[in-house]
């Protein structure tokens, strides 16, 4: 924290850290874009609106046009004086509905969203009924044709472990002299279920990872669910991992089913808020 110490000096100021819970339809993504509406872009723009100063942001991942985010950590610098709980009843008032800062707080010196984070969770639903459910249709994917659960279980084993997500990733573009980014990643767990005994079509994807990479998650939920329609056979999926070529994989899933659900770091902020 800097102290103001005479003419030219900066004001001081203290790093913070916000959870913040997005509905990402009315977004073209959450990483800031000059010319269109983002999640950071709205919340950067409304923070310096409250604190009347310039700030800075960095999110714990960039998610795509129409993905949501529940467990989203953003992190900043903010002027010192700032109530933080007047700036958070200040944002919802602003940013609401579409956005809200669940909480926040003080953070290190040295916390960053993004580098600190030891591992990112999502969640993606389906809807696996012969009919829609209005209900449900901004925030999962409605899959018409009956899944076996055993086979998305069994197949969803295949990804977890570190292997090169090429299959499943949108290769990022890259000047001509410049290598290609490595796709490795790192994938701890993931898990199949339908958590809703009153909704035992809404059926729910979790998979945690130290980093994922563009697409990668929509991809591994478009190559399952064609496992779990019999159009692969579980087996199938370990030789699309191997085979590091996006056109072995499944379709992408629609981004409206998929939540970036909750973010890891070493001292366990925010988790202890659940």
């Amino acid at each position: 924290m800097t102290e103001i110490d005479g003419p030219g000096a900066h004001p001081a100021r203290r790093r913070v850290r916000m959870l913040v819970a997005y509905d990402g339809a009315a977004f073209h993504g959450f990483a800031a874009n000059v010319g269109v509406a983002t999640v950071l872009g709205e919340l950067g723009a409304a923070i310096e609106r409250v604190v009347r100063a310039p700030v800075v942001l960095t999110g714990a991942g960039r998610t795509d046009a129409g993905v949501h985010g529940w467990g989203q950590v953003v992190s900043g610098e903010v002027p010192a004086a700032v109530d933080l709980d007047d700036l958070a009843h200040r944002l919802n008032s602003l940013l609401g509905p579409r956005i809200a800062v669940r909480a926040i707080a003080d953070a290190p010196a040295d916390f960053d969203a993004r580098f600190s984070a030891t591992w990112r969770e999502y969640r993606y639903h389906v809807w696996n009924a012969p009919s829609p459910h209005p209900l449900l249709a901004a925030s999962a994917w409605h899959v018409p044709d009956p899944l076996a659960m055993w086979a998305l279980r069994e197949a969803s084993s295949a990804v977890i472990g570190e292997h090169d997500f090429s299959s499943f990733c949108r290769r990022p573009k890259v000047a001509p002299d410049q290598p290609s980014p490595s796709l490795v990643r790192r994938v701890l767990s993931t898990r199949w279920s339908a958590p809703d005994p009153d909704h035992p079509a809404l059926l729910r994807f979790e998979i945690r990872g130290t980093s994922f990479c563009h697409q990668m998650v929509r991809s591994i939920v478009g190559t399952l669910v064609e496992v779990g329609r019999g159009r692969l056979h579980p087996g199938d999926v370990p030789g699309i991992v191997r085979a590091r070529d996006r056109a072995a994989a499944g379709p992408v899933a629609p981004p409206h089913g998929l939540v970036l659900w909750r973010v890891g770091y070493p001292d366990a902020w925010p988790e202890q808020l659940s």
